[in-house]
């Protein structure tokens, strides 16, 4: 069995709890999805569409509800591809070593009516583009994962 990669830097004046977590790659036009993120400070990054897992949900329902929530998609998973955990600190300055499993999605339909995340829009970008554009290191490598395959 392949050890899981781990991401991030753990800083040592913080407690970091373990959540689980899935994002998805949708692809289109040989695009795929990223979430833009612009907080009310200025910040802003590039994720993939996924987040925490909730309880009771399993991780192919998390990132179906996620793409919903983040970008007014409506997905199926086609298959899980990869594992990889990153250490972080959210902007509410919570502590997350997230254990992500990343799933190939198929779209559905565009839904926005499920979308619910105001500061999170929809955009497509080439995979390698998006290998640099995305803010945390387990999402790019799980992009040139998914490239290689």
């Amino acid at each position: 069995m392949r050890a899981v990669p781990q991401f991030g830097e753990r800083r040592s004046d913080r407690t970091y709890v373990d959540r689980p977590a899935a994002f998805g790659i949708l692809e289109r036009e040989c695009k795929i999805a990223l979430v833009h993120i612009v907080k009310t400070d200025g910040a802003s990054w590039h994720d993939l569409p996924g987040g925490g897992v909730d309880e009771g949900e399993t991780a192919a329902q998390g990132v179906v509800r996620e793409f919903g929530e983040e970008a007014g998609l409506k997905v199926a998973v086609r298959s899980s591809f990869a594992l990889a955990d990153q250490f972080f600190i959210n902007t509410d300055g919570d502590a997350w070593n997230n254990r992500s499993e990343f799933f190939v999605l198929d779209l559905q339909a565009e839904q926005p009516d499920l979308k619910i995340e105001e500061d999170h829009t929809l955009v497509w970008m080439e995979p390698r583009a998006a290998i640099s554009a995305l803010r945390h290191d387990s999402h790019a490598w799980a992009v040139a994962a998914w490239l290689r395959t």
